[in-house]
């Protein structure tokens, strides 16, 4: 499939855009998730509200599955753009590889999609991206980066996707040392973007949790607890 660290505080925040899972009643499309599914993948990863220690957390079983939660966002990123969160999952998969398409597969992952750069894209990817969009009625983003919980990918270590390199994965947790603890990580989306992709971002369009399994075959279980986002303008 394409889609903890300590940061400094930012020196300014805006109020948080994301919906909080916390305080939902449900995942209706009323509240700020909708559902995000992919061509030719007919097998959806499940998601649903539950208590976890207490607290409202999306849940989230794949099994041979595929799909995800996003909420649509339009921000555009300033010097820092920090990216917090807490997850837990309940295994890794023995033949996930982030380097691999037989592999590409996470029981978390959080996907961060910007805008689409019409003017850096040349003839050929331009009339590619017109003709998908035709056909499936949506504007689709361009670059992003995607956090996971690796398989076996060392931690803070940044590669392509095998599927897509507009697509750059970046390991925030790896292996099983802690299967089964919650895990805040933070990130500043404007420094990795750059690393990443060498230049300074383009506006944020869409933040997504994603627990996939489609090329594996493997199970897991993942929980994602609120997002926060800091530093919008």
């Amino acid at each position: 499939m394409i889609v903890a660290l300590g940061i400094a505080s930012p020196l300014w925040a805006c109020e948080n855009p994301i919906p909080p899972f916390s305080g939902l009643d449900s995942l209706s499309d009323s509240s700020g998730w909708e559902a995000l599914e992919f061509p030719k993948i007919d097998r959806l990863s499940e998601y649903q509200l539950v208590l976890e220690d207490g607290n409202r957390v999306v849940q989230a079983t794949t099994s041979g599955s595929a799909s995800g939660l996003i909420t649509r966002l339009d921000i555009q990123p300033g010097d820092s753009l920090i990216l917090r969160w807490r997850w837990k999952v309940s295994n890794v998969f023995e033949g996930g590889n982030a380097k691999a398409k037989s592999g590409d597969d996470y029981p978390a992952r959080i996907y961060v999609a910007f805008e689409f750069e019409e003017d850096k894209a040349g003839f050929f990817e331009r009339a590619k991206r017109s003709a998908v969009e035709v056909l499936f009625g949506e504007t689709l983003p361009g670059n992003a980066l995607n956090y996971i919980w690796a398989n076996r990918l060392p931690v803070d270590e940044v590669v392509p996707n095998p599927y897509t390199d507009q697509t750059m994965m970046v390991a925030v947790n790896s292996g099983a040392d802690q299967v089964g603890e919650w895990v805040t990580v933070e990130r500043d989306i404007v420094a990795d973007y750059r690393q990443a992709f060498g230049e300074a971002p383009p506006p944020l369009v869409g933040i997504a949790i994603m627990s996939d399994s489609d090329n594996t075959g493997e199970s897991a279980m993942a929980w994602y607890g609120d997002i926060q986002l800091e530093g919008c303008e």
